[in-house]
């Protein structure tokens, strides 16, 4: 009785197959491992983003079953490529991604295409050692490389004569000093003569990478 049920087509489709789900079930758990190393172990404990931590692990688990569920469309690289163009290079309407979480994102979506495409003409050794060269270069340019963790803040500053590139190195000493941060370069944005305010974008290292300021902009202490 149970086989005769499970031989009922539903919608054009088989009710269970054991091999196709049990295979999807490996597949996703290797994914999600590698996903979760990525982005909960490496990602987060150095930038602190819980949207981004969000937004990482939907995008993995979505494009994992979208890919694995399409599967059997002969266009897997077309397909595959245009999942690449659509979300690699989203942009939110309320902030855009930063060139860093652009590349975590990227590549989160690279290992759930890897995890879910990959065809019986590739060894699962092949498919192991993908993931984890992919766990390790990004955790040697993190954890390794990389000790320097550069941030940026967004400033409203109002000191405009300081802008002058004669200035700069009171500019710096300036900002250092009002901000309290290890600012090294500032990039000198939008100004606004009727106000005698300009925009800049400064630059500094982290100290304690546990440390995570606020990502809001700071902002002078003027009174407009």
């Amino acid at each position: 009785m149970l086989n005769l049920l499970l031989r009922i087509p539903i919608l054009e489709s088989k009710l269970w197959d054991t091999n196709d789900f049990g295979e999807m079930l490996i597949r996703f758990g290797v994914d999600l491992l590698v996903a979760f190393i990525i982005i909960r172990l490496i990602y987060y404990p150095i930038q602190k983003r819980k949207d981004f931590l969000f937004t990482y692990f939907i995008f993995n688990i979505v494009i994992f079953f979208i890919c694995i569920l399409l599967n059997s469309v002969k266009l897997k690289l077309g397909f595959a490529f245009g999942l690449f163009a659509i979300f690699g290079f989203l942009r939110y309407r309320t902030e855009q991604l930063p060139i860093k979480e652009m590349t975590y994102l990227f590549s989160i979506i690279a290992v759930s295409i890897i995890n879910s495409l990959t065809s019986n003409k590739i060894t699962v050794f092949e498919i192991v050692f993908t993931n984890i060269t992919i766990i390790i270069a990004i955790f040697l340019l993190e954890k390794v490389f990389l000790l320097k963790h550069e941030s940026r803040k967004d400033i409203l500053y109002e000191r405009i004569e300081n802008i002058k590139p004669e200035n700069h190195e009171i500019l710096i000493a300036d900002l250092k000093e009002r901000t309290g941060l290890n600012i090294h370069r500032v990039q000198v944005g939008r100004i606004d003569f009727l106000r005698d305010t300009v925009r800049i974008m400064v630059f500094y290292y982290e100290e304690d990478p546990n440390m995570s300021l606020n990502d809001d902009a700071f902002v002078s202490n003027r009174n407009e």
